[in-house]
């Protein structure tokens, strides 16, 4: 009687297919990976106003609707259009911040609950997990490019003028895209483990809006701010993209954010934050991504 013995184990189970990997935030299969991303954010656009009357005009509506009340209040019973600082393009430049900050609102604020609301996606064994915070990421690009046309076609009725300067406007997007993208990333995993996480990043969101020079001009913030502390103000990022936006897009009547920083050097400051919260955001989700599903 003879005994079949294996000595290799491998042999065994040559036929059982690849070997699973483990959860993890990345996959070697890129085509895979933007694929799922690009699908997650159509998807989440689709449904965001699915059942809506007005449906994806509700996207285009609401920053406009915030700009209509700041717009009234600040030009008509606040006589901010043409005065020193503001120029006679306060409204292109209000809309034009509301549409940024909106952007970096959107795109954080989505990414805050991302990773718990795909629970089902989360637990799937070799589901990358980076996708979910970027798809919220592309999901905010997506009504960004929206609310851009909106905002053009204002600008140029009311009387802005294509300049060179323009080429500098996907040089902006793309730094805050960094940012926002790095901020989700750490929300989504912080909301994981700390619930807490989404009522104090809406007051924070909040406390960034008067902040930056989204109603405010800069030409107001320089009198009530001096030496360092107008250096401080413009290291936030959103600083720097918003009002070198309006130097850039609008009129160069308004100073770019190197006048207000004291130098271009000084700009690698706020530039350098958006790469570090990047970094920082996707190495911690990437480290946090093979046990996140435990923690649900």
């Amino acid at each position: 009687m003879s005994v079949t013995t294996y000595t290799p184990l491998e042999p065994m189970y040559s036929d059982l297919g690849r070997p699973i990997k483990g959860p993890q935030a990345l996959t070697s299969d890129w085509r895979r990976f933007w694929h799922l991303t690009f699908n997650i954010a159509k998807t989440n656009w689709k449904m965001r106003f699915f059942g809506s009357f007005l449906g994806y005009v509700w996207q285009f509506i609401r920053p406009l609707l915030l700009f209509g009340v700041l717009y009234v209040f600040f030009t008509k019973i606040g006589h901010v259009n043409g005065t020193v600082g503001a120029g006679k393009d306060y409204g292109t430049q209000l809309l034009a911040a509301i549409v940024l900050f909106t952007f970096l609102q959107e795109g954080t604020m989505n990414a805050v609950r991302c990773v718990v609301d795909h629970e089902a996606l989360v637990r799937k064994i070799e589901f990358p997990r980076m996708v979910i915070p970027l798809s919220y990421s592309l999901l905010a690009a997506f009504n960004l490019l929206g609310n851009l046309v909106v905002l053009l076609v204002f600008a140029l009725a009311t009387g802005v003028h294509p300049m060179v300067t323009w080429l500098e406007v996907p040089v902006l997007l793309v730094m805050e895209a960094i940012l926002a993208t790095g901020l989700g990333m750490l929300l989504s995993t912080a909301f994981v483990y700390f619930r807490d996480i989404q009522p104090i990043w809406e007051v924070v969101l909040q406390i960034l809006f008067y902040a930056s020079p989204v109603i405010i001009t800069m030409y107001t913030v320089q009198k009530n701010l001096h030496g360092f502390l107008l250096k401080l103000y413009m290291f936030n990022p959103m600083a720097v993209v918003l009002q070198q936006f309006k130097h850039a897009f609008i009129s160069h009547t308004v100073y770019g954010a190197a006048y207000y920083t004291g130098g271009d050097k000084w700009l690698l400051v706020p530039i350098g934050f958006c790469v570090i919260v990047f970094v920082l955001g996707f190495w911690v989700f990437n480290r946090a991504a093979p046990y996140v599903a435990d923690n649900l």
